[in-house]
């Protein structure tokens, strides 16, 4: 099978088509025969040798993909050879065929094509468990999302508003504004010519949102914490501008907030079933109605990988970037 590789790592140049043979089946896994995979931020940090993946997981690149079950390696109930599915992976989504957990396979969307249903994945498995298990977000509570114009933005403003939340969410420009408004954001703030923490204390007469997705991390935590109500959570699922070493967590203690955070590809293969589960009980209804979809910026042919990283690089990008892999 072709694959992409990275060699010892560096830039997006780095990336090379290569052979290899197609992965071998553990007990209870599927071989996906790949139609589409999407392209992530932790792609990158990989990439450029900053999140490794973890032990017994592929080395290669790629985190969701879609296609169709070629091969199963029992005992296997949910899915047959020849299902078309949607899959979080372990690793390896950037090749021909991938080998995956039957348990984080999920049946494609009635409405989706095979292109949108490899972008659902990472974004949801991320936003659910982030922003309904970790985050609690209720009906009629109030969310700031931090980037809401990213694929995880996205996400967690239409979910956010399909449940019954108020949705704050920042952006960097018009047009990343426009798109969060287009899909559910109450209000956008544009953090280069306005602070986020005055305007949510305009908003919310003082008291706070009750629950902030953030992945910027060391610049925005301070204001973060500031912008929480009483019993407020901090969900960090990213450090895009730098970790923390050193906050003032007085206002944690006297507003009794919360602050965690949490990655999804080291969690283990049970957990990520259940969220799968999770899901399609849950969301996929919203997905099959058109109250909630992925939002595709571009898709790239699997021979323009570098030109895909270097897109997801540039930040310019509203929703998700995608990679072709069968012609």
């Amino acid at each position: 099978m072709r694959y992409i590789d990275y060699g010892t790592g560096g830039g997006a140049d780095c990336l090379r088509i290569k052979e290899t043979d197609k992965p071998v089946l553990r007990a209870g896994e599927v071989l996906i025969e790949v139609a589409y995979a999407g392209v992530n931020r932790p792609d990158i940090l990989q990439r450029s040798g900053s999140y490794p993946p973890p032990p017994n997981a592929s080395p290669y690149l790629g985190l969701e993909v879609s296609g169709t079950v070629v091969a199963v390696e029992g005992p296997v109930t949910n899915v047959k050879v020849g299902d078309q599915v949607c899959a979080l992976t372990p690793g390896g989504g950037y090749a021909e065929f991938v080998a995956v957990p039957a348990g984080h396979c999920l049946p494609i969307p009635a409405g989706l094509s095979l292109l949108e249903a490899a972008a659902v994945p990472e974004n949801y498995f991320t936003v659910w468990t982030n922003v309904f298990e970790r985050g609690r977000l209720q009906k009629g509570e109030t969310i700031l999302i931090h980037g809401g114009s990213s694929g995880i933005g996205l996400t967690a403003i239409q979910l956010a508003k399909q449940f019954g939340a108020t949705v704050y969410t920042t952006v960097g420009n018009d047009e990343k504004a426009a798109a969060c408004k287009k899909y559910g954001a109450d209000l956008v703030i544009n953090y280069k010519t306005q602070d986020f923490q005055e305007v949510i204390a305009q908003e919310t007469d003082g008291k706070g949102v009750n629950l902030i997705l953030d992945m910027v991390g060391a610049l925005y935590l301070q204001k973060n914490i500031a912008s929480l109500a009483l019993e407020g959570r901090l969900v960090q699922i990213a450090f895009l501008h730098g970790s923390v070493t050193e906050i003032d967590a007085t206002p944690i203690m006297l507003k009794r907030l919360t602050f965690t955070g949490s990655t999804l590809r080291a969690r283990p293969d049970g957990e990520k079933q259940q969220i799968a589960e999770t899901l399609q009980e849950q969301v996929f209804p919203l997905l099959q109605a058109g109250k909630a979809k992925p939002v595709i910026y571009k898709s790239f042919d699997f021979d323009d990988v570098i030109a895909a990283h270097e897109l997801m690089e540039s930040s310019t990008h509203i929703g998700k970037i995608m990679l072709k892999v069968k012609p």
